[in-house]
């Protein structure tokens, strides 16, 4: 079996929209993850015309507010990865505690004194936080009031946002990252950018504005961080899905290039290397747009030339297939991303396509392109777990599934690829961010909570515990 790296970053990860709970705590604002509603309708009740950001609990269910109450128990959760032998913990810090309407020049304090004792917590057993600036938590605010990320405004308010937290965290804290998933807008920009079609999410020329002001922003980050300590490592964090050509046709294989292009690379090239694509012409002509119909500024251009990114943080849960000469082909769904049914693999119980060997292929297509530092920071099954009555969980499907994902990157470190970590998504059971379940289970650990809310949270390690704990032990040699 291939050697990982002596300090090869073996961990979690997770989002404090998804189990923080304690909503409205110690001065914490809205975000727009409270606004969502739960249950598998999400994603078509906030598509619709008439969502406008209005959270109505007569109506709809809001299982964000509570989480897994990792608020008042993340103390017995940080135990439990040093448990497992956490190398690192990837969390976010969501942005309306420090800010709670987002437009604030103070932050509120007890916010920040909360991420100090989790950072503190961590480091009390070696594990290092590595932390998401932004994920998916963008305070409500800034969404109905300012029209989220299309609003320039957004810049000075996470400018702010940003500055304060790397001053206040940055002699502890290493590892960050700007924007989780920054690319997902291309199919659904209401989580990464605040738009919903109410505010502007059906015209792309808003989306293209959003990633731009986003691009600047994260330019921003980068210049603080560095400022404050160059050795600190600020990545940007892109959602991966490794694209196949359906068949040999030409004109598959050009629309698979041209996919590729526009999903998985385009946020990457801007943050990594420095400059908008020559292929942003192409893109930007599909929807009816140009370059100049996009308020950019000579300024903005220059810093995020002078500063992308040290490395690249990316998910990857499945592959897509690309069919576009025939209608009849059967289609598949997974996170955020459609497309046509691939008939060389199995699927999760949610549909998503299970393709370690695309992993191999991500990270080579990545490394290839971008020759920085490539941190895995999300991966993992999403199933129905059913505990006994003690509630232990034999999830082998998912000891399965991760155990071909590490030999994946096993492989891709023997092909020369530069890879710092691996942080599996959800170590945890925690709200879905796709459907709002506690059904879609994650984690290594299982917490008492059902989709009505029902259950005590506590916790119970279950079978992957034990197998990620010894895959840790021996540094990937055990698996």
């Amino acid at each position: 079996m291939t050697e990982f790296p002596k300090n090869f970053l073996w961990g979690g990860a997770t989002a404090a929209n998804q189990l923080e709970g304690g909503y409205k705590e110690d001065g914490r604002g809205l975000s727009i993850a409270d606004a969502l509603p739960g249950g598998k309708e999400r994603f078509q009740i906030v598509q619709s015309p008439e969502f406008d950001w209005t959270i109505d609990e007569s109506k709809y269910k809001y299982p964000n507010h509570v989480g897994i109450d990792y608020y008042h128990r993340f103390k017995e959760d940080i135990k439990l990865f040093s448990e497992m032998g956490f190398k690192c913990y990837r969390f976010s810090i969501a942005w309306s505690r420090i800010f709670p309407n987002g437009d604030e020049t103070e932050p509120n304090e007890k916010g920040l004194e909360f991420y100090d004792r989790v950072i503190d917590e961590c480091l009390k057993y070696n594990i290092e936080p590595v932390i998401t600036i932004s994920h998916y938590e963008l305070p409500l605010n800034l969404a109905k009031n300012y029209g989220g990320w299309k609003n320039k405004k957004l810049i000075t308010f996470f400018e702010r946002f940003a500055k304060v937290v790397l001053t206040r965290y940055y002699k502890k804290v290493k590892y960050w990252m700007t924007f989780n998933e920054i690319n997902s807008a291309a199919h659904f920009p209401v989580m990464g950018q605040g738009l919903v079609p109410s505010n502007g999410a059906n015209d792309k020329k808003n989306v293209f504005q959003a990633w731009h002001n986003q691009f600047v922003s994260s330019a921003k980050a980068v210049k603080i961080g560095h400022e404050l300590d160059p050795n600190l490592q600020i990545g940007c964090m892109i959602l991966y899905a490794t694209t196949y050509s359906y068949d040999a046709n030409p004109v598959n294989q050009l629309a698979t290039l041209q996919q590729n292009q526009d999903f998985n690379f385009f946020c990457g090239d801007v943050q990594v290397r420095g400059q908008y694509p020559s292929y942003t012409k192409r893109l930007l002509a599909e929807y009816g747009l140009k370059l100049s119909d996009l308020d950019r500024t000579d300024e903005e251009l220059e810093l995020i030339k002078k500063y992308p990114v040290d490395y690249i943080g990316f998910s990857y849960y499945m592959s897509s297939a690309v069919e576009t000469t025939k209608k009849d082909n059967d289609t598949v769904s997974g996170n955020l991303l459609g497309g046509v049914k691939n008939p060389f693999l199995k699927a999760s119980d949610w549909g998503w396509q299970i393709d370690p060997t695309g992993l191999r292929i991500a990270l080579n297509q990545l490394y290839d392109r971008y020759q920085k530092p490539l941190f895995i920071v999300e991966n993992g099954l999403g199933a129905i777990d059913k505990p006994d009555d003690n509630h232990y969980v034999e999830d082998d499907y998912r000891i399965d599934y991760l155990k071909q994902h590490i030999q994946a990157m096993a492989g891709a470190i023997d092909d020369g690829v530069d890879l710092m970590g691996y942080t599996p998504w959800g170590c945890i059971d925690l709200v879905s961010a796709s459907t709002g379940e506690m059904s879609k289970r994650y984690g290594f650990i299982y917490v008492d909570l059902d989709d009505d809310g029902n259950g005590n949270m506590d916790r119970y390690k279950k079978k992957s515990f034990y197998w990620y704990q010894k895959v840790i032990e021996s540094n990937g040699q055990e698996l």
